[in-house]
C-alpha cells in the first residue's frame, strides 16, 4: 500500500492565516504554512499528518497552532510504541510545549490550538484529535466523518434533532463554533483517539480539514472528491480549496486541507509526494 497526500490552504476572509499543517513525507504543496522540523527519514508505506488550527488573536493563533505541529509530529515518529499510544504522546507533548511557549512569552497567554492527527499504514488508519478540526474518510463516493467535533455545534444539533428548537435556529446559533476542548497548555478537556486502525483500501481519500470547511456540505465534498480522487492529492485539495473560496462567504474562515490518496501502487510521478 502507497500514499501521496498534498495540502493547500486559503485564508478565506480572514487577516491572517491561523492554521498550520505538517506531514511526514513532505506533502505537495506549500501553501499552509510549513514547518521544517528535524524527522526521521520517510519509512516505505507509512504515512502521517497533523493539522492544528490557532485561537487566541491572529499572532497568538498562528504561533499556538505551528508551536504544536512543530511539537507533535517528530514526538509522534520519534519511537517504535504502539500507534495509539504514540498519539497520545505527542498530544501530550504538543500541549506542554504550548504552556512552555506561554511561560516564556506571558504576552502570548490565551493562545491555543485544535489539533487533528493521523498515522496510516499497511495495518490501516489511526488518529487523535481535539477541538473541531475534522478527519474524513471518502470511499467509492461516500464520505463520513472519522473524529468527533468538540464544538457546540453537535449539542446544538442534538436540541434541533429533539424538536426543541429549529433546525434553521440551530444552523443561525452563534455558538456553533465555541470550543469544548483545545490545546492551551492546561487539561485538555476532550480527546477524540480511536479505537483501532481503520482499515483502508487502494481507492481511498483520508483528508485532515480545519473547520473552514464547514462551509460546504458533506454530500458537496464528496462529490469534489469523486470528481477527481483518481488524479492526485493535490487536485483534490485544490479544488475542494477552490469551491470554497468562490462561494465567497462574508465571514469565511481560514481553510487547510491535508489530502491522502491510498494507492496500490507507485504512480508514475510529476513532482508528487509519495511513500
Amino acid at each position: 500500500m502507497y500514499f501521496e497526500i498534498a495540502i493547500r490552504a486559503s485564508r478565506g476572509a480572514r487577516r491572517a492565516q491561523e492554521d498550520t499543517a505538517v506531514s511526514w513525507p513532505l506533502a505537495d504543496g506549500r501553501d499552509a504554512p510549513y514547518i521544517g522540523a528535524s524527522m526521521p527519514a520517510a519509512m516505505s508505506g507509512r504515512i502521517a499528518a497533523v493539522l492544528c488550527d490557532g485561537m487566541g488573536g491572529h499572532i497568538g493563533g498562528a504561533v499556538a497552532s505551528q508551536t504544536a505541529c512543530e511539537a507533535f509530529l517528530p514526538h509522534l515518529l520519534a519511537t517504535a510504541k504502539p500507534v495509539r499510544a504514540r498519539l497520545i504522546a505527542a498530544l501530550e507533548h504538543a500541549n506542554a510545549t504550548i504552556s512552555e511557549r506561554v511561560a516564556e512569552t506571558p504576552s502570548l497567554s490565551g493562545m491555543g490550538c485544535t489539533l487533528v492527527a493521523a498515522e496510516a499504514d499497511a495495518n490501516g488508519l489511526a488518529w487523535v484529535s481535539v477541538g473541531d478540526s475534522l478527519l474524513f474518510l471518502w470511499r467509492q463516493g461516500a464520505i463520513v466523518q472519522l473524529n468527533a467535533d468538540h464544538s457546540l455545534a453537535p449539542e446544538i444539533d442534538k436540541l434541533a434533532e429533539s424538536g426543541k428548537i429549529s433546525w434553521a435556529a440551530a444552523q443561525a446559533d452563534p455558538r456553533r463554533h465555541y470550543l469544548r476542548s483545545a490545546l492551551t497548555g492546561d487539561e485538555i478537556e476532550m480527546i477524540d483517539l480511536s479505537d483501532q486502525t481503520a482499515p483502508l483500501l487502494a481507492g481511498d481519500v483520508v483528508m485532515l480539514a480545519s473547520d473552514g470547511i464547514h462551509t460546504l456540505e458533506s454530500s458537496v465534498i464528496a462529490d469534489v472528491i469523486s470528481d477527481c480522487a483518481h488524479v492526485s492529492a493535490a487536485t483534490i485539495a485544490e479544488r475542494l480549496i477552490s469551491t470554497i473560496n468562490a462561494i465567497e462567504r462574508a465571514h469565511q474562515d481560514n481553510t487547510t486541507i491535508a489530502a491522502i490518496r491510498v494507492l496500490a501502487s507507485v504512480p508514475v510521478q510529476t513532482g508528487r509526494t509519495h511513500v
